[in-house]
């Protein structure tokens, strides 16, 4: 499934200020680092959240809000937001908001 283009395009406008980003191919869509680590990324229609087990455990009570799954198995401290969940720029900066705060309490990456 291709990557939404507009959604990727909102990231990147979002995200244009903050150091040390970088965007790939990834998952068959786009995915945005922080240091090295993912913190979020575009799959289909769906924006890709890495937001630590118990953040996206209470995340996943929202009706917007499924498990990362694109391979059969879920991926633990990940979520997937549907375009329901960020309508406007300023519901898709929180939630990049809160994936860049998780990346951040992870330990550097050696790169």
């Amino acid at each position: 499934m291709a990557c939404s283009e507009e959604i990727d395009r909102r990231i990147v406008s979002l995200v244009a200020d903050w150091h040390h980003v970088e965007r790939r191919k990834m998952f068959g869509g786009t995915c945005h680092l922080r240091g090295g680590h993912m913190f979020c990324g575009v799959s289909g229609n769906k924006l890709i959240l890495r937001l630590g087990a118990d953040r996206a455990a209470q995340c996943l009570k929202e009706d917007t809000i499924s498990e990362f799954d694109i391979t059969g198995t879920p991926m633990k401290g990940w979520v997937m937001v549907s375009e329901q969940g960020f309508l406007t720029d300023k519901e898709l900066e929180q939630w990049l908001v809160m994936a860049r705060e998780f990346v951040l309490s992870l330990p550097a990456k050696n790169r």
